[in-house]
Order: structure tokens, then C-alpha cells, then sequence
């Protein structure tokens, strides 16, 4: 309760916020939404309005808005300790939470270095995998193999490891040299497979070929396993990740799997990479890490990696990257009570049932005349809007197709954000059955409204 009134506070939003992935010129010219409040799945606007949070505050709620044990957490802890560095000192809660994080993720990875973000997460975990390789005597090994529509982050390094022109393009004279793969984008596979279910994943044999020549000259793959976000809710075969991390052993590369959007119970598994028991050599987390509440991020390795970096003071092997709020206390006593909540909710095993009823739901959208595919991992969906379904010539850009609708969902009590065509499901994971139904019912009439 600020004091202040909605029209004022447009007013200085116009005027001073600078919104991110936002055409600002279209943004002054409407009245825009100002949350000031947040109840379980509900955002309430400075109006008393109610929106569904239908992506989850971007992709980071687990256990819904304002949850009490984790104000507690963050109450407590606030009264001990608000923030102090790792930078020579170390710190309660991180360590507490690192041990945590080496039991609950992939069995071998067990050395934690945090930052702020997904972007920084990632950033730290292409340094430290050329640093790696460096260290073992190949600095000649200095590239990345990554996947096109790939999105790992908007800092230069998680940038470069990128594959969306839209996002990427622009900044390409400040990359560092990558080599992309083809995605397992089995829609518009751009290998000409039409059948996923019996092309055989050439796009796995594309990616041997790319490593054949390039092993002499990578670091390591990147990855986002199971399912490529920002890219459009790309999900991948079954058996894909496993056999990215068969080749990645083959060739002597490490993997890096990006688990900031993936991680913390969205594919139904605490982490996507368990589905196919795929160990990573690196492991980038955030978003969901902390249920939503504040910034942190943990980048997470082997031991094999982290005692390359082992040596004298005067060997210079040390990793010489930090961030001022690396561990923060507060945080970090947000993110254990809410590993907490996960085990006294049963959160991943109430999951499972309403994963099964949204596959059964979504089907109800295939007979809707322009929804091309419908790609679906655990609490996660991108529905993809054609115009035309035969073709699946897309919508172009300018008619915002996505934007539309999900314009036209906030008539229905729902926020949600597209992925350009396509329109995007990520509720946070203790949505409740009438609430994703009701999420659902939304979506798919103003899916109808917009495209007819």
C-alpha cells in the first residue's frame, strides 16, 4: 500500500521504467497493469483486479505468492544476518544450502559456486569450462557447441552461447565464436524429418558430425535438457539428452546442462537431467532455486572439474570470478526453507496427477483451427498458433499474434506472456486443479477470439 494512486504511479512507470524485452513506444501508449500484491497463484493490481500468474512471475514461483513459511524464512534471517561476502569469509546459510544442493542434484555433482541470476550462472559456467580446459593444457579448446534456438541468459557470455537472431543477432559483433547445432525441434525439424517417431533423431547424427570436427577445438556443449524455453517450449525426444551425454563422453567434452528454467520440479522430477539419469559435468541453476523470492543462482560441477583449478597462490589457476552478493544469507535461507516445503508438501509427487490432466486437457486445443503443436513437459507447454495449419506457415511478426492473446486472457483473470506464435503455460507448481482449469478454460477462449 504505497499511498500513491494507479494513475500516478502509470505516470512515473512511463516515465522512468525502462521495461525489459519491451518495445517502450508501444508500452506509453496504454495503460498498463501495476501489481502490488500477491496471494498463492493471484497477482492483485493497485485496482484490486485478480490475475491467475499464468507464468509462474517468469518461471520462477514454486509454491505460490507470499507463501508463510518462506516470509518467515526470510524474516528470521533478516534479523540475524542481511548479507556479508564469501570473498574471505565464509557464510551460515550458503554453506548449508551448497550441502543441500549436492544431495538433492545429479549424484557427482557436489561443488557449488553461486551468483545472482540464470544469465550469470551460465556466464560463470562457460569461464569456468574453458578455465577447465586451460588448465588441463588445451587452451586451444576455446568453443562452444551449442543448439539454435537455443537461450541461456542476456549477459555477452550466455548471449554468445545463444540461438534466437531476435535476441542474439544484434550483439553478434561482441560474441565469441560458437558452433551451433541443429535443434530437436521436431515441428519444423529443419532436417526434413516429418515423423518424430521414426526419423531416428538425425538431429543427433548432425551433432556427432559437428563434434567429429570440432572436438579438437571445444570446450564443451551447452544445452538446456528436455525442453528449450525461451525458444518456443521446444521439448526433445525421449533419449535425446542421454545420447547428447553418450557423445559428449565420446569426444572428451564437458557438458553443461542449463537448468535455470528446468530445475526445481517443473519437468516433474526435482531436476530435468534425472528423467534420463544424465549426470552433467556443469549444472547452471536459479529461478525456481529461491521459490521466486530473490535473486540467486548456483553453478554447480564435478570434483573431477574443480580440482583442475587446485594449485599454489602463485599458479594463478584461481577461478577469478565473483559477484558482490555471491551466497546473500537471505536468500539463500529462502531457498532451504523451500526444499523444505517441497518434502512436507509431497510437492513433486501432488505434481504427477495434474501433469496427466493437462496432457488430457491440451487435446481439447488440437481441433482449435490455428494451434499448430502443442509441446508439453511436465508443467511446462508451449502451444504454437499457425495461420495456417496445413502448412504451418506461421503468423508473421507484425500481427502479434501471441501478444493478442494473451492480452485478451487478462478479460479472463489471466497474466501470461507469449513466446512470440506461441502461447506459453508455466503456472507455479502448486496451482490447484480448479485453478489450472481455470487457466486452461482462458487461454483457449481467447485463443478462439483472437484467431477465429
Amino acid at each position: 500500500m504505497s499511498g500513491y494512486s494507479t494513475a500516478q504511479l502509470r505516470d512515473w512507470d512511463k516515465r522512468h521504467v525502462w521495461h525489459p524485452f519491451t518495445q517502450m513506444q508501444e508500452w506509453e501508449r496504454d495503460d498498463q497493469i501495476v501489481i502490488e500484491k500477491g496471494e498463492g497463484c493471484w497477482l492483485i493490481d493497485t485496482d484490486g483486479n485478480r490475475y491467475l500468474d499464468g507464468v509462474a512471475s517468469m518461471w520462477t514461483n514454486v509454491h505460490g505468492h507470499c507463501r508463510s513459511e518462506l516470509n518467515e524464512a526470510l524474516k528470521t534471517q533478516v534479523d540475524r544476518l542481511e548479507h556479508s561476502t564469501l570473498l574471505g569469509l565464509a557464510s551460515e546459510q550458503s554453506i548449508i544450502l551448497a550441502a543441500r544442493l549436492a544431495e538433492i542434484t545429479p549424484t557427482g555433482l557436489d561443488r557449488v559456486f553461486y551468483s545472482d541470476n540464470g544469465s550469470t550462472a551460465m556466464e560463470v559456467a562457460v569461464k569456468m569450462a574453458y578455465q577447465y580446459q586451460v588448465h588441463r593444457g588445451r587452451p586451444e579448446r576455446s568453443r562452444f557447441i551449442t543448439f539454435r534456438h537455443a537461450y541461456h541468459g542476456d549477459t555477452l557470455g550466455a548471449v554468445s552461447v545463444g540461438g534466437i537472431d531476435i535476441y542474439h543477432a544484434t550483439f553478434k559483433p561482441l560474441m565469441f565464436e560458437t558452433v551451433q547445432a541443429p535443434a530437436p525441434y521436431c515441428y519444423r525439424c529443419e532436417l526434413g524429418c516429418e515423423d518424430r517417431s521414426s526419423c531416428g533423431m538425425k538431429c543427433l547424427e548432425a551433432l556427432e558430425s559437428i563434434m567429429q570436427e570440432q572436438a579438437g577445438f571445444a570446450a564443451g556443449l551447452v544445452i538446456e535438457p528436455l525442453i528449450q524455453g525461451a525458444g518456443g517450449m521446444i521439448v526433445q525426444p525421449a533419449g535425446f539428452l542421454k545420447g547428447v551425454r553418450a557423445l559428449c563422453d565420446r569426444y572428451d567434452l564437458l557438458m553443461i546442462a542449463d537448468e535455470v528454467a528446468t530445475g526445481f520440479g517443473r519437468t516433474g522430477k526435482m531436476f530435468a537431467c534425472q528423467h534420463e539419469d544424465v549426470v552433467p559435468d556443469i549444472m547452471a541453476v536459479s529461478k525456481g532455486i529461491a521459490a521466486g523470492y530473490l535473486p540467486i543462482a548456483a553453478t554447480i560441477t564435478t570434483s573431477m572439474v574443480y580440482q583442475a583449478f587446485l594449485g599454489e597462490y602463485s599458479e594463478l589457476k584461481t577461478f577469478f570470478h565473483g559477484h558482490t552478493f555471491t551466497g546473500n544469507p537471505l536468500a539463500c535461507a529462502v531457498a532451504l526453507k523451500s526444499l523444505e516445503l517441497f518434502e512436507s508438501d509431497q510437492l513433486l509427487a501432488k505434481l504427477q496427477p495434474k501433469i496427466a490432466w493437462l496432457a488430457e486437457r491440451l487435446d481439447g486445443f488440437r481441433t482449435l483451427s490455428h494451434v499448430g503443436d502443442i509441446r508439453q513437459c511436465g508443467l511446462a507447454v508451449g502451444i504454437e498458433l499457425v495461420e495456417d495449419k496445413d502448412s504451418r506457415r506461421a503468423y508473421p511478426w507484425e500481427l502479434k499474434t501471441g501478444v493478442r492473446v494473451c492480452l485478451e486472457a487478462r478479460k479472463h483473470g489471466i497474466f501470461s506472456r507469449p513466446l512470440g506464435n506461441t502461447v506459453v503455460i508455466f503456472p507455479p507448481l502448486v496451482i490447484s486443479d480448479g485453478e489450472l482449469e481455470f487457466l486452461l478454460d482462458g487461454l483457449q477462449r481467447s485463443i478462439r477470439a483472437v484467431t477465429g
